[in-house]
């Protein structure tokens, strides 16, 4: 069974206000996977230290290379899942309305995020700090 991505603690520092989450995930986690919503998708892992398995609604940024898959990270690279994705070394992708295998995470600067992206959303890429690029597979 998996669980929704709150903490059971209040987030500190750099992370989406709580509201803001509360109020929207309903809506992502209902769109996120289905194959008529291509830019968004559930990334499911486990917690680092927990073990509990999560489910959590991302964006996916098209790339310029079909291998990897990258993920903005608009609030850093201290994201719980973020966090959660590389300490396992990979994660599971529901996109498009079909599993897709993660490996190998790394976490990218701004500037490598918005080579990596197409050309309509290099320029919002380059304003995240930091994004995560997976090897599909």
């Amino acid at each position: 069974m998996s669980h929704q991505s709150k903490s059971p603690e209040p987030r500190v520092g750099g992370g989406p206000p709580r509201r803001l989450v509360n109020a929207t995930a309903p809506v992502a986690r209902a769109l996120a996977g289905r194959r008529w919503v291509p830019l968004w998708a559930l990334i499911r892992h486990r917690g680092r230290r927990s073990g509990t398995a999560y489910e959590t609604p991302i964006a996916v940024v098209p790339t310029t290379d079909a291998s990897i898959v990258m993920i903005g990270l608009p609030w850093g690279s201290t994201t719980n899942w973020a966090r959660n994705v590389v300490a396992a070394g990979g994660a599971s992708l529901r996109w498009k309305g079909r599993d897709v295998e993660l490996g190998h995470p790394r976490i990218v600067d701004g500037a490598e995020a918005e080579r990596l992206a197409r050309a309509p959303l290099r320029p919002v890429l380059k304003r995240f700090p930091a994004a995560i690029v997976f090897e599909r597979g």
